[in-house]
């Protein structure tokens, strides 16, 4: 439980006893208890006090260090997005600097270590507490590695958690981009969404699901891989994953890149079609309309069968209208009039840097727990 309530704490989504308490399903008297300890251990702080609803003023909960953050950052085909993340969910120093995935990790990762560092140095060395990563690709966490990505051209089984590590001394979390904005855009949402699908619609397409208000990975970490459910509309396509007739072959931003080269207009990019979309190209919009739709279908099936309280949009297909509405339109076609009589469907309210905010709470939880396990001599 001690080790819950940190991550509870570093998130944001709980400050007093009473929403840890409430959050945890557990006894006060329990939940007082794994308090106290943390107290013990410096790991959390009590301060102040916070108005309530009735009866005597709550104290406030803090982590200890409380001037203690992460870098992260989350990377994309040409580009990395870089920032400090801090307890609670705060985001700072936020840019976007150049980072050549498909040179391979050993020639990319060095320039990027140097950016975490200086942002690192900018706020000062000594109170850097973790590093995040986001990967545009499958993650087998424990060991810290990227297993069999589509496009990611040497990175398979190289151990970057440990690479990294070794470079900042400091714990290093690695994770899958969906993931990562499920567990950012989590912890800015109401307490009552315990139950949701984020989803990544970019040049490829992914989903992260969270399960009475934690990350669910699955037996093997893969929950979540929409990407290569079949559609009867794909046909036979080829897939990146060695199969035919997958969902990426016709609703991904490379998927649109390829039908649009076909239909006679010059893109290269899922940047380029956002901004035909966005001009209000008609072959563009119609293509991003049937790729929404079809993203819709396959998302129907899940949400029938998962019933969650939210559905959120991210990626840079989020960015488009036509794309967001014909979602929507199709989950509310094909889902059960229960299932989406409450549902909130969106785009992620954390836009561009919920896969940011992700990547650091990832970083802070697994420094937290390095620090339970060292002041505990336990497993966290």
């Amino acid at each position: 439980m001690t080790r819950r309530i940190l991550e509870l704490l570093a998130s944001g989504q709980a400050s007093t006893r009473t929403e840890l308490s409430e959050l945890l399903g557990a006894a006060p008297s329990t939940v007082s208890f794994a308090v106290t300890k943390l107290l013990d251990y410096g790991l959390v702080t009590e301060e102040g006090t916070m108005s309530s609803t009735g009866g005597r003023p709550r104290k406030v909960l803090r982590l200890g260090g409380g001037d203690g953050y992460a870098v992260a950052a989350e990377l994309g085909g040409r580009h990395a997005h870089v920032g400090v993340v801090h307890p609670g969910g705060g985001l700072t120093d936020v840019s976007t600097v150049p980072f050549a995935t498909a040179d391979g990790p050993q020639a990319s990762l060095p320039g990027l270590v140097e950016t975490l560092e200086s942002l690192a140095e900018r706020n000062g060395r000594e109170s850097l507490r973790g590093v995040g990563l986001c990967l545009p690709g499958p993650v087998d966490v424990e060991p810290g590695l990227v297993t069999l990505p589509a496009r990611m051209p040497g990175w398979n089984r190289f151990p970057v958690r440990d690479w990294l590590q070794e470079r900042f001394g400091v714990p290093v979390a690695i994770e899958n981009d969906a993931n990562c904005m499920a567990v950012g855009e989590h912890s800015v949402r109401p307490a009552g969404q315990r139950q949701a699908i984020m989803v990544k619609a970019g040049t490829g397409i992914g989903a992260g699901v969270i399960a009475d208000g934690r990350l669910y990975r699955g037996g093997s970490g893969a929950a979540g891989e929409i990407t290569h459910v079949r559609v009867e509309a794909a046909h036979d396509i080829p897939c990146s994953c060695g199969n035919t007739g997958c969902l990426e072959t016709v609703a991904s931003g490379a998927a649109l890149v390829r039908i649009l080269r076909e239909r006679g207009l010059e893109v290269t990019s899922t940047e380029d079609v956002v901004r035909l979309a966005g001009d209000a190209d008609p072959e563009a919009t119609r293509a991003v309309r049937q790729a929404g739709r079809y993203l819709g279908m396959v998302l129907a099936a899940n949400v029938n069968f998962f019933n969650p309280d939210a559905v959120y949009l991210g990626g840079i297909l989020s960015t488009l209208e036509p794309f967001v509405a014909a979602v929507r339109s199709q989950l509310y076609e094909g889902c059960h009039p229960l299932v989406t009589e409450h549902l909130v469907i969106e785009r992620a309210g954390l836009g561009a840097d919920a896969g940011l905010v992700g990547a650091g709470q990832f970083a802070l939880q697994r420094a937290l727990a390095h620090a339970l396990q060292s002041v505990a001599g336990t497993h966290p």
